[in-house]
Formats: C-alpha cells, structure tokens, sequence
C-alpha cells in the first residue's frame, strides 16, 4: 500500500461524513419530496460511521499526514468523535420539525458538510488547511440559518453572512501576514520562521487570524450574530450553531497558538482578556432575557469564555486535556438543553415553564441537570471540564483570571435560576408525552450523558490524556 493510500485512510472518520452528505443527498434525489427521511438515517448512519472510525483511529500513533498539512492526534480524535456524536443529536433535535419538509435531504447534508468542516478546523496544521476549512464549516451555516425562509431565519442567515464575511477577510489577511512574517504555512516550519519575526507583528497577525475563529465559536468581539441567530433560526439549526462549529474552531485556535506561534506571551494575555470579556458579558446579557433562546445564546457567549482559559494557559501541561474535556461536557450539556426547547414547541418564554415538573416531570428535571450543568455543579460533565480548566489556568499563572471566571460562574446563577424556578412554581395537567418524541429522547440521552460524562471524568480525562 503506498504512502498516499495510507493518509487517505488516515482520514477515514472524514470521509464518512464526506460520503455520507454525498450519499444523502443522492439518496433524497430519488425520493419523493415529502417522503425524505432515509436522507436523515443515512447521514445519522454515517455520523455512526465516522465514531466508530475514530475509535480505531485513536489505538493508532499520532502522526501528520499530507505534507504534514493535518495533524492527527487526541485533540483531534476527541473532536471527531464529538462531532459525529453530535450529528445524529442534532439531527433527532430536528426531526420533528423537518419532517415532511420539502428540502429535507438538503438539511442533513448542510449538517454533514459543517461537521466535516469544524473536524478539519481541529486537525488543521497548515495555514491554508486552515483557510479551507473555515469556508467548509462556515458557508453551509449561512444555508441552515436561513433554511425556514421565514423573518426570522433570513435575519439569522444575513447577520451570520456579513460577520461571517468580514471576520472571515480578517482571518484571510491574519494568515497572509503570518505567511510573510514566518515564510511557511505548516504550522512547525511557521513557527520556526516567526522567531526572528517582530513580536507586535507576530501578535498583531494572530489576532487577525483569530478573528474568524472567534466568530465560529460565539466569543467576544465576534459574538454579536449570535443570540439573534439562536431566536431566529429553528431550535435544531440553533443548537447546532452553538455547539459543532464551536468545538472546531476552539480546537484550532488552541492548536494555532501552541504550534504556529512561539512563545506567544502577548497572544496569551489577549485571549485571557477575551475569556474576560465573553464570559462576563454573556452573563450580564443573559439577565435580562425572558426568552429562553436568547438565554441560551448568551449563555454560550458566556461559556466560550470558561473554554478560553485552555488556549491562554496552554504552556500549562493540563491545558489541552482540560479543554478537551470540557468540549465533551459543553457538547452534551447544551445539546440537552436545546433538545429540551425542542421537545416543548412554541415554549419559547420563561413563563411558558411555569408548573413543567408537575406536567412532565422527567423533562423538567433534564432541563434541571442540564441548566445545573452549565453552573459547574457537580457530578455534572461541565463541572469536570470547569474545574481542570481552572487548574489548568491556576498551574499556568493566571490566577486572577481563575478568579474572574469563579465570581462568573457564581454570577451565571441568578439567570439559570429565573428559568429553573417557574418549574416547580405551580402545579398542572399532565402533558402528553407523544409530542416533539424526537427531541424528547434526544433530551433524555443528552441529560444522561451529562451526568456519566461527569462521574466517569476520571477516565474520559485519562484517555484525552493520552
């Protein structure tokens, strides 16, 4: 088998998602418009696929593969499997509402297409690897935002093209400047020419690069599009928006600052005062919002804040498996809280959850683990992640940025509270339990998996450790 072969293979999770939206789309063509579910199981098929992919790929090596352009490794292996396992979520978030729709087919392989762009974002060793995969995870966001054709999604869909454009230019420019300074675009050869390169420069490059990453995962100053989207769009496209494209581009903004930049002390202190600023002002936004979309919106705001401690503690030797522990924990987290959303259509105000635990307590009580989740209240998978990434900030010197993130987290409280009250507040009927099926297991999973993420966060921080 040549050497070529080989890194094909080595890209097999990749490939399933790739195949999958071809196959999924092909699949849909022959299919009558209102009839187009086998679209879905197969892109949920596929999604299977590419985790069973990655768990064989991760007994492996790590290694670069073409021209050292991709890195595979446990950043990279975590990210697949989140990915993947996120897709069949998602998919089941919307099902109830796409069912039927006569562009069914063309939603499962925009989902399968973004997946596939945020994997290469966290595999990305090289500049242009890097470029290429920003377009692959962003355009088809522009596409799923929009895909209701109401008011509300075309809104959606404008304000993510025009940040998406211009944070995207940005990012272009940052990666030209890098290539001039360093005169490489693989990240080890980049990092190499950069050492005799101006410092003001060099930080000046990786912030411009950082804009379109900065964008994709919701953080500030690139977060603006955000809550507007969330309410906007429907709850599966929302609940995508804020997990998959967030996981990529945080893994590969951690992967930029520890291989392309060396010793990036000035990177380090910006992106700690964009954790500042993201945490902080999502939680002030979040306050004052009696939609429970918004609120989620602002809270993911909030949370990319706690997620870049990691990049701006990355010398510390817990950063990355803390981080990557977190990625899993926030995936689940929010996943349950938007399928939870979804299972209640047209329950979109806080006052629209008043007596929930008296109707349908199962439902009530997964909103509950999963808003906890977000606190950072044990034995939950974000409480795990929260508290390595603090560590991890503690061991790297970034005490009081640890200490902003507690009074934080502390703050994020009252709002999570405003929506976990009105559950217990007053008593009612039963509700059926027939309606939004889909997302209703998919809420019940994802509460599940929050809450074994977390007691199991000893050995799932031992294998991304690995």
């Amino acid at each position: 088998m040549t050497g070529h072969s080989m890194d094909v293979l080595a890209l097999l999770p990749e490939l399933c998602l790739l195949l999958g939206a071809v196959a999924s789309l092909l699949v849909g063509l022959w299919l009558p418009r209102r009839q187009q579910w086998p679209a879905h199981a197969v892109a949920a098929l596929a999604a299977l696929a590419a985790l069973v992919a990655t768990a064989v790929a991760a007994a492996g090596p790590d290694r670069a593969v073409f021209s050292a352009g991709y890195q595979i490794d446990a950043t990279l292996h975590v990210v697949r499997a989140v990915v993947a396992g996120a897709v069949p979520l998602v998919l089941a978030i919307s099902r109830d509402q796409v069912r039927h729709h006569p562009r069914e087919t063309e939603f499962a392989t925009l989902v399968l297409l973004a997946a596939l762009g945020a994997v290469l974002l966290a595999g990305a060793n090289d500049l242009l690897v890097l470029a290429a995969a920003y377009l692959l995870a962003t355009v088809p966001l522009y596409a799923l935002a929009g895909f209701g054709k109401d008011a509300g999604g075309t809104e959606a869909a404008l304000k993510l093209a025009l940040f998406g454009a211009l944070l995207g230019i940005t990012m272009l420019a940052g990666i030209t400047v890098l290539f001039g300074l360093g005169g490489a675009s693989g990240y080890p050869a980049l990092a190499e020419g950069l050492r005799a390169a101006p410092p003001p420069a060099v930080v000046g490059a990786v912030v411009a690069t950082a804009a379109g990453l900065l964008f994709k995962a919701g953080a500030v100053p690139g977060h603006f599009w955000l809550p507007d989207a969330v309410e906007g769009t429907g709850i599966g496209v929302a609940a995508f928006l804020t997990t998959v494209p967030k996981v990529g581009a945080i893994a590969a903004l951690y992967r930029l600052v520890t291989d392309a930049v060396p010793a990036a002390g000035g990177v380090a202190l910006l992106l700690a005062l964009l954790a500042v600023a993201s945490m902080t002002l999502g939680n002030l936004a979040a306050f004052g919002q009696d939609d429970v979309r918004r609120l989620l919106g602002y809270s993911t705001v909030s949370q990319v804040g706690y997620l870049l401690i990691a990049p701006a503690a990355a010398g510390a030797e817990l950063a990355r498996p803390a981080l990557l522990l977190y990625l899993v924990g926030y995936t689940v987290t929010n996943l349950g809280a938007f399928a939870v959303v979804a299972a209640r259509p047209g329950a979109h105000q806080l006052s629209d959850y008043s007596g929930l635990f008296y109707r349908d307590p199962l439902l009530a009580l997964t909103l509950v683990v999963c808003l906890l989740g977000f606190v950072g209240t044990p034995p939950t998978a974000v409480f795990a992640g929260k508290l390595t990434v603090f560590t991890a900030g503690l061991d790297a010197g970034l005490g009081w940025l640890v200490v902003l993130a507690a009074v934080n987290t502390v703050a994020s409280v009252f709002y999570y509270l405003r929506w976990i009250a009105p559950l217990f507040r007053e008593a009612g009927t039963r509700e059926g339990g027939a309606r939004a099926r889909w997302a209703r297991g998919t809420a019940y999973t994802a509460g599940a998996a929050t809450l074994l993420v977390g007691v199991g966060a000893g050995v799932v921080l031992a294998a991304v450790a690995a």
